[in-house]
């Protein structure tokens, strides 16, 4: 038996025992797929993990954070859970970055500087933000990287980058 969190807080669930028959290669294990194992957490309150953290909420406060959405029982998000899982979103957000664009093909791409009110460390610190558009109208965003005020050198980067992973004109 173990508690799953979700977006209604903690629900237990029992898992059958299955012994595992044969031995070396015949062995056949059970994996249920309904419960995939050690899942602790539903693909909801996953979700809202990271939409926590870029509103702000310090790594710290989470345990908080989320004892106030999903009820006083709100076990396995601490800290160390937040900070793992910060690891997993960056691996995620380096592949996205690298992936490959050649088999992509849009008809339209929009290109602009995002500037936040508060500014970061530096000033005239952006967002550069690349989105295009393929035949069916789906938007894709395809680059997304900080920037010095919009410089012709930082766009030429970004750019390149594309073009490196297969985006043609």
């Amino acid at each position: 038996k173990r508690e799953v969190m979700t977006g209604i807080g903690p629900v237990p669930v029992k898992v059958p025992r299955v012994r595992d028959r044969g031995a070396g290669e015949d062995k056949i294990i059970f994996t249920p797929s309904i419960l995939p194992r050690y899942l602790r957490k539903a693909k909801s309150v996953e979700e809202l993990l990271p939409w926590l953290y870029l509103k702000g909420v310090s790594t710290g406060d989470f345990t908080e954070a989320l004892g106030a959405l999903l009820g006083p029982n709100a076990k396995g998000l601490s800290a160390k859970t937040v900070t793992r899982l910060k690891a997993d979103w960056w691996k995620d957000y380096e592949a996205w970055e690298k992936r490959d664009l050649s088999s992509r093909r849009f008809l339209y791409i929009w290109a602009d500087g995002v500037y936040f009110k508060p500014r970061m460390a530096e000033e005239k610190q952006c967002v550069l933000v690349i989105v295009g558009a393929d035949e069916y109208g789906r938007k894709e965003l395809l680059a997304m990287t900080d920037g010095f005020r919009e410089s012709t050198q930082s766009w030429r980067e970004l750019l390149l980058d594309l073009k490196r992973r297969g985006l043609k004109h």
